[in-house]
């Protein structure tokens, strides 16, 4: 039976197609170019598959481990029409995203056992890691947990003031100091407030520079040593935040944020205004590090976790 054949949520499954939209579009359109007249999946199909997944932003490593996967299915198989490679393709890149992305979340939750549960979000600016905060705040709300802001991108007066605007509007506590303060300042006492609260969550933001590594990471680990003052072994999760219309671009992001500190989720936005959807599976498969979130949409409930399954379904759906 296909991994495919079961119920989503039908409202966030109808925002996640709507999201994925361009994307899809764009890919099926061009996967139709490739096996235009052909019925049969051979290596004229797939050179032409391999450039369309390249067009897509998957990226040319990740590319290639699909190629790999579908030529062997094809030698086992011995004939595999093209009307198939549509499901092939839905299977085999959720396999893909099977080695990292384990679970099938569909609900915003944090592991038990971890009060507060401290998220530090990293990502340059404009990718949307205000946003990000701000709706990951408002879906932990929602879910009835307790949770405290901390503007820890005490570089640029705007950043604190965008997290004030989301903190009023989810109407959650907010610490913050003036701008040019010491950003694990304000950890601390973030970390701090949360405690004295019982919080549940704290999310911490950060600069959005990168300025360079060796200061990105030194900052970076300074917050990290001065929050763990307060509470152990945190932060216990570093969500960074990549733009998904941004391609290539967002792989370069990823690879400079995960030399400078310990990535162990992301966040992919602005799914919805781009035909550059494959990205996430590029991203996920090369850096190894489980995608947990997506953007796509611009309402305060258009932050989705991320399933492998319903994403795959929604990027190969024809209908």
């Amino acid at each position: 039976m296909s991994l495919f054949k079961k119920l989503f949520s039908s409202q966030k499954k109808e925002t996640l197609d709507k999201g994925l939209e361009k994307s899809k579009t764009s890919f099926l359109g061009k996967l139709s170019k490739a096996v235009a007249g052909k019925s049969k999946v051979d290596d004229d199909v797939l050179d032409d598959l391999e450039e369309v997944l390249v067009a897509s932003d998957v990226g040319v490593e990740t590319t290639l481990k699909i190629i790999k996967a579908i030529e062997a299915r094809v030698a086992k198989d011995k004939y595999v029409g093209t009307d198939e490679l549509n499901e092939i393709l839905r299977e085999e890149i959720a396999r893909l995203l099977s080695e990292t992305n384990s679970g099938d979340a569909t609900e915003f939750e944090i592991p038990k056992g971890k009060k507060p549960y401290v998220i530090m979000v990293v990502g340059v600016n404009g990718v949307g890691k205000t946003t990000t905060i701000g709706k990951l705040a408002y879906q932990f709300k929602q879910k009835g947990l307790k949770v405290v802001l901390g503007a820890g991108d005490t570089f640029r007066a705007a950043a604190i003031d965008q997290l004030q605007i989301w903190a009023d509007r989810v109407d959650i506590p907010i610490v913050k100091q003036q701008m040019g303060s010491d950003p694990a300042s304000v950890a601390f006492d973030t970390l701090s407030s949360a405690v004295t609260q019982d919080a549940d969550v704290v999310i911490i933001d950060t600069a959005g520079r990168l300025h360079n590594k060796i200061n990105l990471m030194n900052e970076l680990s300074k917050v990290s040593r001065v929050m763990q003052k307060v509470v152990p072994e945190t932060p216990h999760d570093v969500l960074l935040v990549l733009d998904g219309s941004t391609g290539q671009n967002a792989f370069e992001q990823a690879k400079q944020f995960t030399k400078a500190t310990n990535v162990t989720s992301l966040a992919v936005t602005k799914l919805d205004g781009t035909a550059k959807g494959g990205v996430v599976i590029g991203i996920s498969d090369q850096f190894k590090i489980p995608v947990k979130y997506i953007g796509v949409g611009e309402g305060i409930e258009d932050l989705q976790v991320f399933n492998k399954y319903e994403f795959v379904d929604s990027f190969f759906s024809k209908n």
